[in-house]
């Protein structure tokens, strides 16, 4: 007879509740790390001065010359 410890002599509940305890904490640790964050892990980072220089150039709101001006400013300054 089997009874309550199963066929291995041991029983399963506590295993059950080690799994689940596990398994529950895991997931808390997980939600708290993506929560702080901020969002998805492929959140894209802030954009420094010289991105915003670069995108300008590229969409034409400044000419090669102001261009290299601002960027060689930004150089001087960091």
């Amino acid at each position: 007879m089997m009874g309550d410890f199963g066929w291995w002599g041991i029983g399963f509940g506590p295993v059950f509740m080690l799994l689940f305890w596990g398994v529950l904490i895991v997931g808390i640790v997980v939600m708290v790390r993506w929560l702080a964050a901020g969002s998805s892990p492929g959140q894209a980072r802030e954009k420094t001065a010289g991105d915003i220089v670069r995108e300008r150039y590229a969409r034409g709101e400044i000419d090669q010359q102001e261009y290299e001006q601002k960027m060689q400013d930004l150089d001087r300054r960091g």
